[in-house]
């Protein structure tokens, strides 16, 4: 019974894998397919919505693969190894999604919409006073 479950709980990791890269696969035709459409040539406009359809599809993957993995660890017996691996697996992917977001919104998650250039409307009114 406990194999069988583990069977099928280790082939459903497998096919959240492949939903994950099959994710950023088709983003990629998605991306050029979508920038081409709307713009119509290849331009500096063309790059940027390029790579911002790239990049959020390549952080749509990678979350599912994270998801993938901890799914995968699931069934494997504990040890301390498998558990390391799986930290390491998701503090890698984790830094990478990170990197990406800065990357295409150009700040933290936890950062305000508000831009440095913009200035705050209440901190406005204190330097002023």
């Amino acid at each position: 019974m406990i194999e069988t479950l583990t069977h099928y709980v280790d082939l459903i990791a497998k096919i959240i894998e492949v939903i994950g890269v099959l994710i950023m696969f088709f983003g990629l035709f998605f991306a050029f397919y979508r920038a081409f459409r709307l713009s119509g040539g290849l331009n500096h406009n063309t790059y940027v919505e390029i790579r911002q359809t790239i990049g959020k599809s390549i952080l749509l993957g990678l979350e599912v693969l994270i998801a993938a993995d901890i799914v995968a660890t699931v069934v494997t017996e504990p040890s301390l190894r498998s558990v390391l691996v799986l930290g390491i697996i998701v503090l890698i992917r984790t830094f990478l999604s990170l990197s990406l977001q800065v990357e295409l919104e150009g700040r933290f998650p936890w950062q305000n919409k508000i831009t440095a250039a913009e200035p705050n409307p209440d901190t406005a009114m204190v330097e002023k006073t």
